[in-house]
């Protein structure tokens, strides 16, 4: 019975990663791939659309896994909850595996659908990875990427605890799963320009390894410059860290309501 339930919460967190690929790299194709005839716009909707798709993309995804396995959809929230809300362990490694392999083959299908794009807009696949993944705005300072990582996940992190935590004031109505996608529209509108705030090792590193497959040149992995590193360990070192914070500046203070008289 365990071994159905752990398979269970793995295939959770492989769907619910898998829509929020969908939805994710779909909308950045859609602005990058289908230039607007409007004079003065560059691209349909712009950054906008990009920060509006991303936010709704993690609330679909946290709604389809969040019943059965509280849809990490992401390493950095797994690894913060075995450390400071007793996940187990061993689950850690499975959770990441499911999360990696849901953000691969959520690409391969956005491929897929827009492939006739992809051959009218860049045929020889040079300069369209970054639909997929995420690239540093200053290659030649790779900390500034990693500070803006830091950043993003931080604040995802902080805001994650703060909206779950039951001795807070979490959200009712079932309303957590939008709270956190809007969290996620503005850290992007907010933090987005410097590495294309990933915020999360799963849903960068899963479609970098597409762009591999498929044959994209700098992909950040095998060919230009090696960048996949950043989006990868910062987002996990700062989402323990502000997990930390959370819960020692502001959770200790916290206490159950208590419906005894005063």
């Amino acid at each position: 019975m365990k071994d159905d339930r752990l398979l269970a919460e793995l295939i959770a967190e492989f769907l619910g990663t898998f829509v929020l690929i969908l939805f994710g790299c779909g909308v950045v194709a859609m602005v990058v791939l289908f230039p607007t005839t409007t004079p003065g716009e560059l691209i349909h909707g712009g950054y906008t659309n990009i920060t509006i798709g991303w936010g709704l993309a993690v609330t679909m995804g946290i709604y389809v896994a969040g019943k059965i396995s509280g849809a990490h959809l992401n390493p950095a929230v797994t690894l913060s909850v075995a450390i400071f809300r007793g996940f187990p362990w061993k689950k850690v490694l499975p959770y990441s595996i499911a999360q990696i392999a849901g953000a691969f083959a959520a690409a391969a299908i956005v491929y897929k659908n827009y492939l006739p794009a992809f051959q009218q807009v860049d045929p020889h696949l040079e300069k369209t990875a970054g639909i997929f993944t995420t690239f540093p705005a200053f290659p030649s300072m790779p900390q500034a990427g990693f500070l803006d990582q830091v950043i993003g996940t931080a604040l995802l992190l902080l805001l994650i605890f703060a909206i779950t935590d039951e001795l807070n004031t979490p959200p009712g109505s079932n309303m957590a799963p939008l709270m956190i996608g809007l969290v996620v529209v503005a850290i992007g509108m907010s933090f987005g320009g410097m590495h294309g705030y990933a915020i999360n090792p799963a849903r960068d590193f899963g479609p970098r390894l597409w762009t591999v497959v498929a044959g994209f040149h700098n992909n950040g992995l095998t060919d230009g410059a090696r960048v996949w590193w950043v989006p990868v360990v910062a987002p996990l070192v700062a989402g323990v860290h502000r997990a930390a914070v959370y819960d020692f500046g502001i959770r200790r203070c916290l206490h159950p309501v208590s419906n005894k008289p005063s």
